[in-house]
């Protein structure tokens, strides 16, 4: 498959649909699985799936439905957003199954969030989720269902090459995935589409529109689907009590007690607001968390700084070009900054990436991703880091 797809073929919707798929033989002959959260983008994804003329199946993972008491719109795979997948389906005359994975998700993803922030850690539930319930288990679904691919609504391109496929950023920046998807398989690369990569959101809702369907305007799903207001702090608290056990501010480098915080979980490293802890000669941010003492350790913004950071658990995407320019991402939102690699990449193996620069605000439980360029080659979690020397 190109990056892109000709602007050619399908009468609907002008697009060479069938190359968006990049299936093995003829359409017609063909079944293509679609992960259906009741977002637009995932519909968008069946409807093209249905104009190339293949059998189409919809699957629906029911993860988390707080919904109805929370009255928010927009959370992914929640009741409304399954209602949502079904009309669509409905509406494009192929067929929907919705698999109850709340408990799955429950233990592999929230249990282990709440973990995390209770160790001091930051953690990406949503990299977890696409490791587990999003990725293998709908890999296994598609797989027994006798599907040729597995589609999905992400916002990253699958590009061919020699050796096998290779995972890109998306065109539109402002919504590129690439960051939540480095743990992706190389056997499930092989198998996994991602038609929307070549497109911008603007382009998505318009094919949404002339396809009719229902969502067409449906506001994007949050990005932690079963944290409500992004109050994460009271989800955390309510599995893990000992959580919110107040404990004491102290600055990081000279060991003052400056306050008291209401429990580690409220912290983040790299945070700022929250503290309340006035009559300082400079502000401070939060610089590490002692889960084991309960302290809050902080300290000026240059404190922040770190040169590299330890990775565990690293994936590899294709083969790591150790001769290139690499970049990483240590947060979702941030742009990639150049750094080297200490070390192979792949296959849960222990690696570090130096930054070229001081980079600020990295914290245990994020995930590095590392770039050549714009295709993905990897990453990891980030176990530790070392600051930049005083």
């Amino acid at each position: 498959m190109t990056e892109t797809a000709s602007l050619t073929a399908s009468p609907t919707f002008g697009l060479d649909t069938a190359a968006l798929f990049d299936l093995p033989r003829p359409a017609a002959e063909c079944r293509i699985v679609v992960a259906m959260s009741g977002g637009v983008d995932s519909s968008v994804v069946a409807a093209l799936a249905a104009d190339t003329g293949a059998e189409v199946i919809g699957i629906t993972l029911q993860l988390y439905d707080y919904g109805a008491a929370t009255g928010r719109k927009g959370a992914c795979c929640a009741g409304d957003d399954i209602s949502d997948a079904r009309a669509v389906c409905d509406r494009l005359g192929i067929a929907h199954y919705v698999f109850d994975h709340e408990s799955a998700f429950r233990e592999d993803v929230v249990e282990q969030f709440a973990d995390e922030y209770l160790a001091g850690r930051t953690p990406v539930p949503c990299i977890r989720c696409n490791m587990g319930p999003k990725f293998t288990d709908l890999f296994r679904m598609a797989r027994e269902l006798g599907a040729d691919c597995l589609a999905t609504g992400h916002y990253v391109r699958r590009v061919e090459a020699e050796g096998g496929p290779h995972l890109y950023r998306a065109v539109d920046p402002a919504r590129d995935q690439s960051y939540f998807l480095y743990a992706t398989t190389q056997t499930q690369l092989d198998y996994i589409r991602f038609p929307l990569g070549g497109l911008p959101k603007s382009a998505v809702r318009e094919l949404a529109e002339t396809a009719g369907l229902r969502n067409a305007a449906k506001p994007d799903s949050q990005d932690i689907c079963f944290v409500p207001d992004g109050n994460y702090a009271k989800i955390v608290k309510a599995m893990r009590p000992e959580g919110g056990v107040p404990g004491a501010i102290v600055h990081a480098a000279t060991g003052d007690t400056l306050g008291e915080h209401k429990g580690i979980v409220h912290y983040t490293v790299g945070q700022r607001k929250g503290l309340d802890i006035g009559g300082q000669p400079e502000p401070l941010y939060v610089i590490e968390l002692d889960a084991d003492a309960r302290e809050v350790r902080v300290g000026p913004k240059r404190m922040l700084a770190v040169e590299s950071a330890q990775l565990i658990e690293t994936n590899a995407i294709g083969t790591v070009p150790m001769d290139e320019p690499l970049t990483a991402k240590v947060r979702s939102l941030s742009k990639p900054v150049p750094i080297t690699l200490d070390g192979p990449l792949g296959d849960n193996a222990s690696t570090t990436i130096h930054f070229a620069e001081p980079e600020f605000g990295v914290a245990p439980g994020q995930a590095a991703v590392i770039y050549a360029g714009e295709r993905v080659v990897g990453g990891g979690w980030i176990d530790a880091t070392s600051a930049v020397a005083a």
